[in-house]
């Protein structure tokens, strides 16, 4: 079984910074395409950023140039460093991961963030 762990998130006023981290653990031969997504209260999940296991970055629209996700395959780990934040950023990040073939999910991470 794999499990997805997420850390990182919290209450930050408009401006700040957090950085989101996730970690894959149990019985893992592979770990393809990593990324995270969020839901707002009333919304659908959305793709926030992925990454492939080879580097390949996708980002949504509303969080380029504020958002880098990045990985370290060493450590089956994805993180999410988001900068200056902006209050529509605030809602629940989900870690998503592809291993070995199985789509994964965490268990979500609260971010808030303060006008």
């Amino acid at each position: 079984q794999v499990q997805l762990v997420e850390s990182g998130g919290g209450l930050v006023q408009a401006g700040g910074s957090l950085r989101l981290s996730c970690a894959a653990s149990g019985s893992i031969f592979s770990i393809n395409a990593m990324g995270w997504h969020r839901q707002a209260p009333g919304k659908q999940r959305e793709l926030v950023a992925s990454i492939t296991r080879g580097g390949s970055l996708n980002y949504a629209d509303s969080v380029k140039g504020r958002f880098t996700i990045s990985r370290d395959n060493a450590k089956n780990t994805v993180y999410l460093q988001m900068n200056s934040l902006k209050p529509e950023d605030t809602a629940v990040y989900y870690c998503r991961s592809f291993v070995d073939g199985r789509q994964y999910w965490g268990q979500g991470t609260q971010v808030t963030v303060s006008s």
